[in-house]
């Protein structure tokens, strides 16, 4: 069952479980208010590291480390798997040092599938401070353990609320926001056939044109145009901007396409929709598109340097206002 847990996405939203592995990431899971079930332990040594009101809650089994080890799919086990029910965003008691810290940047991941990119991506956006993380349906399983592990405990930092259809993406935002996208954009792409479902969340080469119009075809389009699944894919045109360059009026949110499509036009008219805008990453030319992760990384201390400026600018302008 714990392997399956683990495992199986169908039987972790079935039951409502997730399975944690680690003293670090149980310890964060139990502090933020995650309820725990049961504890796998082989020392009892371990468990003194946990907070004690919490584990009195739950079913502490000691079993064999080999057993544990039989179970793991890490390659070094620490001894220690919990099975804890699904956290709900919404109940969590996320760190006072987060809060403090939390600024008015989201994130919204479009069809990140790599388990190992998204775990990155969430931890990015817990050190750059984001307010919370929106990920739509096509993305990976937050709770798939390599996404556990590469995420470092982010998962219990800030808000993360997963399989969103698009429909229901501005009602988890807050009023007055500006959506903008990550894109790579290459030269000339705009007079090819190159759609924004394939690449274009991931950062890349710098335009020719900046403010080039956008209309594409899907990848999948067959040769006969007649066929009533070939259609055009209208996107709307956006602005397009070097990620350095300002664009951080707050509240802000930042799109990251997928690996593989990139953004999605639902992305694309969300941005058109606030007044978004396409931030543009250059790279040298020939490089292909930056991992998503890296481009997240860098697109989101950019806003926050952005934000952290414009505070600082405000502060200045209260302490010593102009007098006309």
């Amino acid at each position: 069952k714990v392997v399956t847990i683990a495992k199986s996405k169908k039987f972790r939203d079935h039951q409502g479980k997730v399975l944690l592995e680690g003293q670090r990431l149980i310890k964060d899971a139990l502090e933020a208010g995650a309820m725990l079930q049961t504890l796998f332990f082989s020392t009892v040594g371990q468990l003194k590291e946990l907070p004690e009101a919490q584990l009195k809650r739950a079913n502490l089994v000691k079993v064999k480390f080999e057993d544990i080890k039989s179970w793991s799919d890490v390659v070094t086990p620490q001894g220690l798997i919990g099975i804890f029910s699904k956290p709900n965003h919404a109940k969590m008691s996320y760190p006072v040092a987060q809060l403090a810290s939390s600024l008015p940047l989201l994130l919204i991941c479009d069809n990140i599938r790599d388990p190992g990119n998204l775990g990155t991506i969430l931890r990015s956006a817990a050190g750059a401070g984001c307010e919370k993380v929106l990920l739509t349906k096509g993305c990976v399983d937050p709770w798939e353990p390599k996404v556990l592990r590469a995420g470092m405990g982010a998962h219990f930092r800030l808000p993360i609320v997963a399989n969103l259809d698009w429909e229901s993406v501005p009602s988890n935002l807050p009023a007055g926001i500006q959506v903008c996208v990550a894109d790579n954009k290459e030269p000339g792409a705009q007079a090819e056939n190159v759609s924004v479902l394939r690449g274009g969340g991931r950062a890349g080469s710098a335009p020719d044109n900046l403010k080039a119009p956008v209309k594409s075809k899907s990848d999948t389009a067959p040769e006969h145009e007649d066929e009533e699944s070939v259609a055009d894919v209208c996107v709307p045109e956006l602005a397009a901007q070097y990620y350095y360059e300002n664009w951080t009026q707050a509240p802000v949110a930042v799109v990251i396409g997928g690996e593989t499509h990139g953004l999605s036009p639902d992305a694309i008219h969300l941005a058109a929709s606030t007044g978004g805008k396409r931030l543009v990453i250059p790279v040298v030319p020939g490089v292909d598109s930056l991992n998503s992760a890296i481009a997240a990384g860098i697109v989101l201390f950019e806003g926050k340097r952005q934000l952290l400026q414009r505070h600082k600018q405000e502060d200045k302008r209260q302490k010593f206002p102009i007098v006309g």
